[in-house]
């Protein structure tokens, strides 16, 4: 990076929020509108500086966040508040800083989380309304038949809660690329009336892998899958137990650190939306 402030590189941790319905992802694309993109613009508008932004993971196009982490390094000395209402100033309305934090110098957002969490929302039952709500089309997958919730969160509690390789529910991943993870927690549950969530927390995730375990508990939820068929697609060949769900339910809610890597007063940074009420973890 370059800067004329003068100052040694600081390194400034920000919990981000956005809307990913315009974007076509998160990570920065020659030519694209990307979140990423956005928040090394701002950066450049508040200290002159041209730096990359960091993020903890990648989202897909039309995917949001609420708990996304992105690192800076920066020559300036603004306070982390100063910084999260300046780039909140230059930034447009669908992202936004939540929190802003220094960290060591070293901090590296993705390589150092311990864990990341997603929600996912179906809304079911829409029948009458012709299997779709206008006002939350970009916020949930919509279905027009009742979903068997209790089917969905019996095949999601059979899913292994150890490190394994997960390229059945992957999409393309390239030549070589490491395809073992360890799921942590899943849940499934009704949430509303015409609502179902789905919640995983796992040291990471390949692509499309949320979107494509959705995809298969919603033909669970559909009596087209048993619950035991469903937990056998893991052992199946890479990408077999898509299609995936659509992108626009999915939300990233939380990255999860160890003890002491990111310090801060903010519950935010801790916090994780777990169907039942089931608080996040302090992390």
């Amino acid at each position: 990076m370059t800067s004329h402030w003068g100052q040694p590189p600081r390194r400034v941790a920000l919990l981000l929020e956005y809307d990913g319905t315009d974007f076509a992802g998160s990570q920065v694309q020659p030519g694209k509108r990307t979140v990423q993109g956005v928040v090394e613009a701002a950066l450049g508008e508040f200290t002159g500086e041209r730096g990359r932004v960091a993020f903890a993971g990648r989202t897909d196009a039309g995917v949001h966040a609420s708990g996304q982490v992105a690192a800076l390094s920066t020559g300036s000395a603004h306070s982390p508040a100063t910084c999260r209402d300046a780039l909140n100033h230059f930034l447009p309305e669908d992202v936004v800083v939540r929190s802003a934090v220094e960290v060591a110098a070293d901090f590296d957002p993705r390589r150092q989380a311990r864990s990341r969490v997603y929600r996912y929302r179906i809304e079911d039952g829409l029948g009458a309304s012709g299997g779709r709500r206008p006002l939350t089309r970009l916020r949930a997958w919509q279905v027009e038949r009742p979903l068997d919730d209790s089917a969905m969160a019996a095949a999601v509690a059979l899913l292994p809660r150890v490190e394994r390789d997960w390229s059945a529910f992957a999409g393309a991943v390239p030549a070589g690329y490491p395809t073992v993870r360890t799921l942590l927690d899943a849940r499934a549950g009704r949430c509303g009336p015409h609502a179902v969530q789905v919640t995983l927390e796992a040291t990471g995730f390949l692509p499309h892998q949320v979107r494509m375990t959705v995809g298969a508990l919603g033909r669970v939820g559909a009596g087209r899958l048993s619950p035991q068929e469903f937990a056998a697609l893991v052992e199946g060949p890479p990408g077999s137990a898509g299609p995936a769900a659509p992108p626009q339910g999915l939300t990233l809610v939380a990255v999860r650190y160890p003890p002491g890597v990111v310090e801060s007063d903010t519950h935010d940074w801790h916090a994780g939306d777990w169907t039942g009420g089931r608080s996040g973890r302090q992390g």
